[in-house]
């Protein structure tokens, strides 16, 4: 899986602290989830796109 959380928390001008902060995470998990290590909960990117005002599908490329 491939993200662009990187790309969109750098547009609000957000660090992945305040990211996981705002979505119930640590900090690790947005380090994870960035790196496309680790496949979120649907809750999780959902939360995830809210913070950063965008959809799930401009956020996360699933690959087959």
């Amino acid at each position: 899986m491939d993200t662009k959380i990187r790309e969109f928390r750098a547009k609000k001008g957000m660090t992945q602290a305040q990211l996981a902060e705002a979505v119930g995470v640590r900090r690790e998990t947005i380090v994870f989830l960035e790196k496309g290590k680790y496949n979120p909960s649907l809750k999780l990117a959902h939360d995830v796109a809210v913070a950063l005002d965008s959809a799930i599908d401009e956020l996360f490329v699933f690959k087959d």
